[in-house]
């Protein structure tokens, strides 16, 4: 009887693992175009606003594929703790660099007075994201939550914070495009940085959910 407890076990686990595989996929896919998109957007209109949210989808990429191993990792030896640690302050580090680098970028284009041009295509971009992401980081979470892995749930987690700074991004690219409010462009940037610098902050101390797996 223990036995084939324990084969259910096992079996429901590889499913949990094998359904966090294919939204991982997505995630990558998905954030891949986004972020060319975006940055080839805000490069043209002089953005930096943009580019912040392409960059966020970079660091989302490089997030999910640390996400991608710790899943792998789990398939091929089992779940382990030391790898699902690594993989969480691998993500909170991305979310670091790319508070830096905007908060930076966006100081100096307000600062400067640098007034970007309108951008259809960032709009739309800005758009789709805010429609795809909700639904994304829903089932993502649904699956950390079940495998157990803060690594998971900080990756969730920084899918759901692009759905926020997508619709802060529309709003600035909206203003300016609209109103003329050059301003709201580097503002933008840097609510995306520091949504970006409370996630380093809340995934570096992530404590909240025993490892379930281990």
């Amino acid at each position: 009887m223990s036995i084939e407890l324990e084969t259910s076990k096992s079996a429901g686990r590889h499913e949990i693992v094998r359904r966090a595989t294919v939204l991982n996929r997505l995630t990558i896919g998905w954030n891949v175009i986004e972020g060319i998109v975006a940055i080839t957007a805000g490069v043209a209109a002089s953005s930096v606003g943009l580019i912040a949210f392409g960059l966020d989808s970079g660091i989302e990429v490089s997030a999910a594929l640390v996400l991608a191993w710790r899943l792998r990792q789990e398939q091929r030896d089992g779940c382990q703790l030391g790898a699902d640690d690594r993989a969480r302050r691998l993500v909170a580090w991305s979310f670091a660099a790319l508070a830096t680098y905007v908060s930076i970028s966006a100081t100096i284009d307000l600062v400067g007075r640098h007034e970007p041009e309108a951008s259809t295509v960032g709009i739309a971009i800005a758009t789709l994201s805010l429609a795809v992401m909700p639904v994304l980081a829903t089932a993502k979470r649904k699956q950390a939550l079940a495998l157990g892995s803060q690594a998971a749930v900080a990756e969730a987690a920084q899918t759901n914070v692009c759905t926020m700074l997508s619709a802060a991004l529309l709003v600035g690219l909206v203003a300016n495009a609209a109103l003329g409010w050059w301003w709201a462009d580097p503002v933008a940037g840097l609510t995306i940085a520091g949504v970006a610098a409370w996630m380093a902050v809340r995934t570096f101390r992530a404590d909240s959910l025993e490892h379930t797996c281990c």
